[in-house]
């Protein structure tokens, strides 16, 4: 039987949009700190390094996303290119990978809305959030592409505001270095590029964009290139604000470097960049959980198109689940790294697929980084990411012996 085909209603700016709200999300809020813990004021040079391979890998995504316009990503690239077993470990990473992001960034919307909630209470408020976002996407992609306009606008005035102050404000931190060396900038680099990962929801969402030959190779570069000058602007005037030494301690370093009026509303900006992620990760895992679907690797009924608002709805509601569960009963915040290294894994498929291609220098370069990026992440975060890939992998194996 054919699968039901998802209906194609998003544009060139609801695609750019998607983009944004999954890359300028938490990670702009959170991410910082821990890269200033490993690099110190090498952050920048961390930046640019994970935006290098992040164009890299959005390059190879991207003309592959026109190739093969379907659901599912890398997860697609590496069984039409390499054969079914990477293309189904490139899912695998993906949806565990991304599974835990969406844990995380629940737990950072409670944190940021409610800091003084306690546990009971910050579980229950998790599920709701979920349960909220899960409902968006129940009705459509299309009001979801709509409530992630919103998110980021709301969220880019809030950061050009803090960005403002700071900038205006006196520089505790001191001028900048301009080469302040390597010590941990590849650690550093490895954590920044779970901020810059959410292109990979573009590419997920092959068959609801239209044109996605023309559309998604334009859309993904745009955001990645808008984000990282955001990045980049923050990333600096946090360093000269706060200086290195602050910005690492700081468990919310931006609004640690605003006036204290200003501060609540960076806080509200974050808990709506959080939501923003949290909408396009739930969007993205579950277009990868229906394409794993329709072949066999997860069940099949999770493979259903709703016929009023086509939508993957059992795909939603299991994702939807599984991140409540999780939220509601484990904290995720040190997930970034286990998230990484899983995402990293997604696109050195995606760029082995795209070394098919003609012009191949970039998918090479791409290969290469997020084979250094990965491995050079915290030591727990690389055999949690090993432990997780092999458990697939073997969980492949056995379907495999039992046909």
């Amino acid at each position: 039987m054919r699968p039901t085909p998802l209906a194609r209603r998003l544009g060139l700016a609801d695609a750019v949009f998607l983009g944004l709200g999954s890359m300028i999300g938490a990670g702009v809020f959170a991410a910082f700190a821990p890269a200033a813990r490993a690099a110190g004021a090498g952050l920048l040079l961390a930046l640019v390094l994970a935006a290098v391979v992040a164009y890299c890998n959005a390059t190879s995504s991207a003309r592959l996303a026109a190739i093969h316009p379907q659901s599912g990503g890398t997860y697609v690239y590496g069984r039409e290119r390499l054969g079914e077993f990477w293309g189904y470990l490139a899912g695998w990473g993906f949806i565990t990978g991304k599974t835990a992001s969406c844990a995380a960034m629940t737990l950072t919307v409670v944190a940021y809305a409610a800091p003084g909630l306690g546990q009971p209470w910050r579980s229950v408020s998790a599920v709701a959030v979920v349960a909220a976002l899960t409902a968006v996407n129940y009705f459509g992609v299309h009001r979801s592409a709509l409530a992630t306009r919103v998110i980021v606008v709301c969220t880019l005035l809030v950061l050009t505001a803090a960005a403002v102050t700071m900038a205006t404000g006196p520089a505790a931190g001191g001028p900048l270095v301009a080469w302040p060396g390597a010590g941990g900038v590849l650690e550093a680099a490895g954590l920044l590029f779970f901020a810059f990962a959410g292109y990979a929801r573009l590419a997920t969402l092959g068959e609801e964009v239209r044109d996605p030959a023309r559309t998604i190779p334009r859309a993904i570069p745009l955001a990645l290139g808008l984000t990282l000058v955001v990045y980049a602007a923050l990333a600096a005037l946090l360093l000269v604000r706060l200086g290195p030494a602050a910005l690492a301690a700081s468990p919310d370093p931006i609004a640690a470097a605003v006036p204290a009026w200003l501060a609540p509303v960076v806080r509200v900006g974050a808990a709506l960049a959080a939501l923003g992620s949290l909408l396009a990760l739930i969007l993205g895992v579950s277009r990868t959980t229906l394409a794993m679907s329709r072949d066999g690797h997860l069940p099949r009924f999770l493979a259903a198109v709703h016929p009023r608002h086509d939508v993957p709805h059992r795909a939603e509601l299991g994702v939807g689940l599984v991140v409540a569960v999780l939220a509601a009963s484990i904290d995720l915040r040190d997930a970034i790294g286990f998230s990484s290294f899983a995402v990293l894994t997604y696109y050195a498929i995606a760029n082995a697929a795209a070394l098919s291609l003609r012009g191949k220098s970039r998918a090479v370069l791409g290969l290469a980084g997020c084979v250094v990026l990965a491995f050079s992440l915290p030591l727990p975060s690389v055999l949690a990411g090993c432990g997780a890939l092999l458990l697939g992998g073997s969980a492949y194996g056995l379907r495999r012996i039992r046909r």
